[in-house]
């Protein structure tokens, strides 16, 4: 193919994106959850693969790559809608670690047939290799963005 004929890489991965983005929102287990957005159910499903260790607030700025303030805000969002906790820790009162709520634990199983379906999806005709490779690349990408300040 023709490289002037492809799009830049950083227009396909907007557009991968919102694909993933609509794909979420379109599932029967999303409107089954309806009180979940897609921020809310990402959070949920990172809280449940940690189950059994304390997550913090500014695990999940980490992982999803979001600033304090706005964590802050679904946080508290989240913990509104009886989502999850926070509760201290013995060794640090100060601290306040993030807990599924029984609300919340309902969820995760629809969410989590959610992301496999997905992930199915996202890769299918894909070797184990080729994923990797994928992975590899993405990651790159994101560290170079966060070499040149772009967190």
């Amino acid at each position: 193919m023709d490289n002037g004929s492809l799009r830049p890489i950083h227009v396909e991965l907007r557009s991968l994106s919102h694909r993933i983005h609509r794909f979420f929102q379109n599932s029967p287990n999303k409107r089954a959850v309806d009180s979940v957005t897609g921020t809310n159910g990402w959070i949920i499903g990172y809280l449940a693969d940690h189950e059994g260790r304390d997550v913090f607030q500014k695990d999940i700025e980490k992982e999803f790559d979001i600033t304090r303030s706005t964590a802050s805000k679904v946080i508290d969002l989240m913990e509104q809608k009886g989502l999850v906790e926070r509760q201290t820790v013995p060794h640090d009162a100060r601290l306040r670690k993030l807990v599924l709520t029984e609300k919340s634990r309902q969820l995760v199983n629809l969410i989590c047939i959610d992301k496999e379906n997905l992930e199915k999806t996202l890769t299918k005709g894909f070797s184990d290799e080729e994923k990797a490779t994928l992975t590899e690349y993405i990651l790159r990408m994101r560290n170079n963005l966060e070499e040149e300040g772009g967190k």
